[in-house]
């Protein structure tokens, strides 16, 4: 018999709404280790030790999942997103024995989307054909430049060539590919940006993530900050990215996601719609619905204390394990649905909250009125305008409902 995590409930965080149907399941994996931590980075990555513990980190992936089975039971699963860190330096055997785990113990659709982060100083063509041969249908690379300079200022371990030659193999091993690439990077120019998206639009895979550097806090960037575009011409450079990316078919479906048509990630269209997810592995987030409540769910950060405390099977992995209160659903639900060019369906609010739109018709008639959100009757989305001041739109649905 397993045990079922010990449930941390803050008073009056209980719900008195309920959910009609519950959303889209997806299962998301941490990888916690990289071969070098780059300054930018904000992720829960560490550097890896001279061998990486593949069988105890197994059997304790092994031992959340079945944690979390009790709350899942007799879901399907639409998607596994094996992320990190650096995924790409686990052995192929381990890759296999993962997906074998997550195939026995999960109701995971034939055709769900798998996706592997790979760095492309890791990718190796035999491993890569071998990780397709377990199930990885999907790859994600994180090549961020195609400039060497721009490369070493970011800490990446991998070059251009190196770069160039990952996309080669990835797109000979896996039928979906997706390029990580960064703009607005130290001393960057336009005709800089503008080479590093010519340059991934030129291997025509069928998605970009083409993200913003920001100076997250705790990390070396933010100690000692580098120079960066200001903001006038970090404007150009998005403006110039959505264009170039638009004139190769790849539509923006998301503030930092571009797409070929029907090839968008259906792991991340999950969590912007407000679906469920599994997280396991160390620091790894969950959000699990049940048709009186909403749980949030965060596991330790440090991959050693997550190894030895997960084998216990007693919930003491858990740094998070809590019911979402009533008065943030509204905000949390705006905060993923809005970043989505075309937002989602109204009735997605009850159907994935459990509360009544009506609790937030005069926000969104407020919004409306503002040129901010469309008035549109069956969709919640926002304006040109509103996109551009994003956050002042989700914003203004915090505690919307005391």
């Amino acid at each position: 018999m397993l045990d079922t995590p010990r449930v941390r409930i803050s008073p009056g965080s209980q719900s008195r709404n309920l959910l009609s149907s519950l959303p889209p399941l997806s299962v998301y994996v941490h990888v916690p280790w990289c071969i070098r931590k780059c300054p930018y980075c904000d992720f829960n990555s560490h550097k890896a030790p001279a061998e990486l513990p593949e069988q105890a980190y197994l059997a304790a992936l092994q031992a959340d999942l079945e944690q979390n089975l009790p709350l899942i039971w007799g879901r399907q699963v639409i998607s596994v997103f094996i992320g990190g860190g650096t995924p790409s330096l686990l052995s192929a055997a381990a890759i296999e024995q993962m997906l074998t785990m997550l195939r026995s113990h999960l109701n995971l659709l034939p055709d769900a989307e798998i996706t592997l982060e790979a760095n492309p100083g890791t990718v190796e063509a035999q491993r890569f054909k071998a990780y397709a041969a377990s199930g990885i249908n999907r790859v994600s690379l994180g090549v961020q430049s195609f400039d060497d300079q721009a490369l070493l200022a970011l800490g990446r371990v991998h070059n251009a060539v190196q770069a160039k030659a990952a996309i080669d193999v990835a797109q000979s091993c896996f039928p979906r590919v997706n390029l990580d690439i960064m703009y607005a990077l130290p001393g960057q120019t336009l005709q800089q940006a503008e080479h590093d998206i010519r340059t991934a639009l030129s291997f025509g895979t069928e998605h970009l993530s083409l993200y913003h550097l920001t100076l997250e806090p705790n990390t070396v960037f933010a100690k000692y900050p580098p120079v960066l575009p200001d903001d006038d011409l970090s404007a150009m450079m998005q403006d110039q990215l959505i264009e170039l990316s638009q004139a190769a078919g790849l539509a923006q479906y998301e503030i930092s996601a571009y797409a070929k048509p029907g090839a968008h990630s259906r792991h991340n269209l999950n969590y912007w719609e407000f679906g469920d997810y599994v997280g396991i592995g160390p620091g790894a987030h969950g959000k699990l619905s049940f048709h009186d409540r909403i749980l949030r769910t965060a596991t330790v950060r440090s991959p050693q204390s997550w190894m030895e405390q997960a084998v216990l099977r007693d919930g003491s992995h858990y740094a998070h394990h809590a019911r979402v209160q009533e008065a943030d659903l509204p905000f949390e639900f705006m905060l993923n649905v809005l970043r989505l060019r075309d937002g989602v369906p109204a009735a997605y609010f009850q159907e994935r909250t459990g509360q009544s739109l009506a609790q937030v018709l005069p926000t969104i008639r407020e919004l409306i009125d503002k040129k901010l959100l469309a008035p549109d009757p069956v969709r919640i989305k926002t304006t040109d305008m509103g996109w551009r001041f994003l956050n002042d739109v989700q914003s203004a649905f915090l505690n919307d409902t005391e």
